[in-house]
């Protein structure tokens, strides 16, 4: 049987100026997959991964061109075809799942019709039956009720359902190859593996060839039959999953592999015995009043301490109660009962002026280094900041104090004049980092601050935190659906469900021997091997 997918020696260049020389992006690749075939191509960020994705949907931006090679999906021709041509091709021939439903699904229409524009392009089906194929294909993607969830406006559902949404769209075309781009990426693991499952089912029973980028090297080993390795553009290494994740060749994989900490020899971190809480959530509970009467109850009599110079590590499923537990604990929201103590204080119910001064004492970490900064700002700006809101020091003293704390993250002092857009996501996280370190703070609450990089960065970011942990006596409450990177990290981990703490001690006794038949479930839901396990 011919392969879908044929890729051969391609190469693709971007020309940002006329008078620059082009900047190749993509050398030399090669790769096929056959019907049925799942191929996971990952690379740290900047190795040609989402190029590769977008010359074969024949997508590359304006400035993109296609400078050797060719790729053909299905016997039909992308390179060199005109868009009218590869209008037919995307959706009924080759169809993509993209990497966020909250950017891809348009907010203002309903679900059904947005799953109905894959379906119209096939031409088997007639217009009476697209609203019965749009049911058909929301089902065969595991939502439940099709029939409301059509009706239903994207901020309606929560991240899964969305996610699955998306796969219904990318399978609605019934097309030859599926490329999915970091699927399931900002989802928990218990969501992630269930979506995974059912698209890997649905790629084996239809004979769908499966193009899977992905920087989870855990899910690679889990979900693909072969792996192919890229690194500035060009294919390092290749081969079935088995062989590349557990006995690389290249040293530049077995670097990969070091830095994924689901697939790395994670050491714990031992918790002081007698180290005082910087932070107390007493008996929490947070009720919101939904739409129409009635209320939902976020957070249900939870009690945590973030202990001082230590990391506190909270996790659990979508809809657990982390963020809402952050948000209460940053001052945002108020709880409905319970109190909040920070430093020996009760700051629960203070006002915006009382909680004000305190503010210097915690900071938080956003999750998308892409959005927490400023474009408007230098990276100088951005980092003195809080000095100037709280009007600490003069120009000379932020200037030292903007130097200082670069230093502080591994950035060049020169970046001080970068703008974010000229810097990597990684980059643009330390400059986060280091604007909240600015005012001295004792705890900062880190919000899923790794969760969009990949493996190396991620892990560049997590020792960067241990290390000014460890030299400036910082306490952490990190909040991540990523399992294997809180255990790398935490002292102690708490796991949350509907609401309510089922689990809490520290980290060596929750991962290694927990208690709760739900801890168990999330730890089992970790794609690739189980933590603690050394790949190399």
């Amino acid at each position: 049987m011919s392969n879908v997918l044929e890729i051969e020696n391609l190469s693709v260049d971007y020309h940002p100026h006329r008078r620059r020389p082009p900047v190749p992006a993509l050398r030399g690749v090669s790769l096929s997959i056959a019907p049925g075939e799942t191929v996971a191509v990952v690379g740290e960020s900047g190795s040609g991964k989402s190029t590769l994705a977008s010359a074969v949907l024949g997508l590359l931006p304006g400035t993109g061109r296609v400078s050797g090679g060719s790729i053909t999906v299905a016997g039909k021709p992308v390179t060199g075809a005109g868009e009218r041509a590869l209008r037919d091709l995307r959706g009924r021939v080759v169809a993509l799942v993209p990497q966020d439903p909250t950017v891809t699904l348009n907010p203002t229409r309903r679900i059904g019709p947005q799953v109905a524009e894959a379906v119209r392009r096939r031409p088997d089906v007639p217009k009476r039956s697209v609203d019965a194929e749009v049911l058909a294909a929301l089902a065969a993607a595991g939502l439940d009720d099709p029939v409301l969830r059509a009706r239903q406006y994207p901020h309606e559902l929560s991240g899964g359902l969305r996610q699955r949404v998306l796969i219904a769209a990318g399978l609605a075309g019934e097309p030859d190859l599926l490329i999915a781009d970091e699927p399931t990426s900002a989802l928990d693991v218990t969501v992630q593996k269930r979506i995974l499952d059912h698209l890997q089912r649905l790629v084996a029973e239809r004979g769908i060839a499966l193009l899977l980028i992905t920087h989870d090297l855990g899910v690679a080993a889990d979900r693909a039959d072969r792996v192919v390795v890229m690194r500035s553009g060009a294919v390092v290494e290749s081969g079935p999953a088995a062989t590349v994740l557990r006995a690389p060749e290249q040293e530049y994989t077995k670097d990969l592999l070091r830095s994924a900490p689901g697939l790395s020899l994670t050491e714990r971190r031992a918790p002081a015995e007698t180290a005082e809480p910087v932070l107390r959530l007493e008996n929490l509970s947070k009720d919101y009043t939904l739409p129409g009467g009635g209320s939902f109850r976020a957070l249900d009599g939870v009690t945590l301490e973030v202990p001082k110079g230590q990391t506190l590590g909270l996790v659990g499923e979508s809809g657990s109660g982390k963020t809402t537990t952050l948000r209460v604990a940053l001052g945002l929201v108020a709880p409905t009962g319970g109190q909040v103590w920070f430093g020996g204080q009760d700051i629960t119910g203070l006002g915006w002026r009382q909680l004000r001064p305190l503010r210097r004492r915690f900071q938080l970490v956003h999750q998308n280094p892409f959005s927490a900064l400023d474009p408007r700002f230098t990276v100088g700006q951005t980092i003195a900041e809080p000095l100037v809101s709280f009007r600490i020091g003069d120009r000379a003293s932020r200037r030292e104090r903007v130097r200082e704390l670069l230093d502080a993250v591994h950035l060049p002092q020169s970046f001080a004049g970068r703008l974010p857009s000229e810097l990597s996501g990684g980059q643009r996280q330390r400059v986060a980092i280091a604007r909240a370190l600015s005012l001295k703070p004792e705890l900062l609450l880190l919000d899923e601050p790794v969760s969009a990089l990949d493996v190396r960065v991620q892990a560049q970011i997590l020792s960067l935190l241990t290390s000014l942990q460890d030299d400036l006596g910082l306490s952490y409450l990190f909040v991540s659906h990523d399992l294997a990177v809180v255990a790398s990290l935490s002292h102690r981990v708490a796991v949350l469900r509907r609401g309510q703490l089922v689990e809490e001690g520290p980290a060596a006794q929750v991962f290694d021997a927990p208690q709760s038949p739900y801890t168990r479930e999330l730890l089992d839901s970790i794609p690739g091997r189980p933590i603690g396990a050394n790949p190399v």
